[in-house]
């Protein structure tokens, strides 16, 4: 089935409810939202589009971004949100890889990304993009089960991106989870858009949209406290999702102004390590408001999620590790523990986590390599270490090996790491994250000098912008003499970590 059909039904019950607003306005009714994205469909296959051919979308948050999405899913194309902070080299590399056909864009984003590429390009909320989304609406293309829907790029061991491939029965799995495991929702709710609609937040833009309820974009665009604080107070009840760190944020200004989230329904964590002290505070704060959940791009959102009972308890004798942990299995999914072989471990024991179900990938495009080593005889092989516990709570003992998370957003060292090493100054480099109160962890690295150069932090970071995302670049540069190495002259990054923690 099609995700693009639930808009048509709620359109056919609901059409005249709001649907998408900027900030508090209004801006689309569903009747016009459907009728836009029908529209838009109808324009790509005159322009020559056709089912499961893949259709970029390199923007902000901004209202258009949700009629582009699922008119392209109406027209039973691929999306391929692209994170908006990734430098235009890093999206060129995916629309290639992707082969997408064209791009929807933010205006200030266009120039730019146009002297990477050849695509068409659009700007969203522009009057050529206008145009595309008037006119007779294109019926919503059959697709299957099986079918894509997105392509979402994550980064490897490698540094490169890969494109997990998310169905449309994997996106109606994640949403059919929503309701269940996180949070009912109403035509009187609103999803507020301050995290990227690019990831998870987007994936979660369906069942808001088959329920009914109303899409509101903060007019920054991003996530900004305070703003998040008075748009709910005056147009909620609003439910969001939010990397840990940004959970932070928002308990540092509600409490520095008094504020305590009147008409904040749920917030929804997830994305990173949320440290045990700063949920406590937020809770203690805001009261039982607080749903976490672990996914995976592999398995979007619907790994696990601790409930938001769990997360408020302060009764159960055990109540610290459980919210020290992520919590159960999501409805549509089986999660355990396995060795090296993929055999499942029992309760306690620590191992690689596993996971199998609905919401997991069939793989990664035009990549039968990286495919078979994440799925071992039916289960993804997610990377992550951890163990459960004998009632089914799933605790990270760590996470891929050396993956950094910053402000909820997974940072690949190697990629860093190559691009550092074009830089003639650099003989060696380790990248390793450094423990960070604002962003959970910041990017750091260790750099040895080419024999006759001079290593110049300016120089590096200017090298880094130049070819990569301003927040993968690091935010400190520690020379040594000598990478630490281990037999096989493998670098130790262990060491490396035990050096930051003597420097702190």
């Amino acid at each position: 089935m099609n995700i693009a059909h639930w808009l048509a039904r709620t359109a056919q019950v609901a059409g005249d409810g709001p649907a998408i607003l900027m900030g508090g306005e209004v801006v689309e009714s569903y009747a016009r939202f459907h009728a836009r994205a029908g529209a838009l469909a109808r324009s790509l296959a005159a322009d020559g589009l056709a089912p499961g051919d893949r259709v970029a979308i390199f923007s902000r948050n901004c209202p258009d971004y949700l009629v582009a999405m699922f008119g392209i899913w109406a027209a039973g194309a691929v999306a391929v949100p692209i994170n908006a902070k990734l430098h235009p080299k890093e999206a060129a590399f995916i629309l290639h890889d992707s082969g997408a056909a064209r791009v929807f864009t933010s205006a200030d984003l266009t120039a730019a990304l146009a002297a990477e590429t050849g695509l068409p390009m659009t700007a969203l909320h522009s009057d050529a993009f206008a145009a595309l989304t008037t006119g007779a609406p294109l019926p919503v293309a059959d697709r299957q089960a099986t079918d894509l829907a997105w392509l979402f790029y994550t980064s490897g061991t490698t540094g490169k991106p890969k494109g997990v491939q998310i169905t449309h029965g994997m996106i109606a799995a994640t949403s059919t989870c929503y309701p269940i495991e996180v949070d009912p929702v109403s035509p009187a709710d609103a999803a507020l858009y301050a995290a990227p609609m690019s990831h998870g937040a987007g994936l979660y833009a369906a069942i808001h949209v088959r329920m009914g309820a109303r899409h509101m974009v903060p007019p920054s665009g991003g996530f900004d406290p305070a703003e998040v604080l008075a748009l709910s107070a005056d147009h909620g009840p609003t439910s969001m999702f939010m990397a840990p760190t940004m959970v932070r944020r928002l308990t540092d200004t509600a409490r520095a102004t008094g504020q305590r989230g009147d008409g904040i329904k749920t917030i929804v964590y997830g994305g990173g390590p949320m440290y045990r002290a700063d949920i406590e505070e937020a809770v203690d704060w805001f009261g039982p408001r607080f749903v976490q959940i672990y996914g995976q791009g592999e398995c979007p959102m619907a790994i696990t999620a601790l409930s938001r009972a769990d997360v408020a308890d302060r009764s159960h004798p055990r109540w610290r590790e459980r919210l020290a942990s992520v919590g159960r299995a999501q409805s549509l999914v089986e999660v355990a523990i396995g060795d090296a072989e993929a055999r499942p471990l029992p309760p306690g024991e620590i191992g690689e986590i596993m996971v199998r179900g609905a919401p997991v990938m069939p793989g990664y495009w035009r990549n039968p390599g990286a495919t078979a080593k994440a799925l071992k005889d039916g289960w993804l092989m997610t990377g992550d270490v951890g163990h459960l516990d004998a009632d089914g709570y799933l605790t990270l003992a760590d996470r891929s090996k050396d993956v950094i998370i910053s402000g909820g957003t997974n940072i690949y060292p190697r990629e860093v790491e190559e691009v550092l090493l074009t830089h003639p100054a650099v003989h060696e480099v380790s990248v390793v994250g450094r423990p960070s109160e604002e962003w959970g962890e910041d990017v750091v690295a260790f750099v040895v000098a080419t024999p006759g150069q001079t290593l110049d932090p300016a120089t590096l970071d200017a090298h880094c912008l130049s070819q990569i995302a301003r927040f993968k670049r690091p935010k400190a540069y520690y020379p040594l003499p000598d990478l630490p190495k281990n037999n096989y002259g493998k670098v130790l990054k262990t060491e490396l970590r035990k050096l930051l923690e003597d420097m702190t």
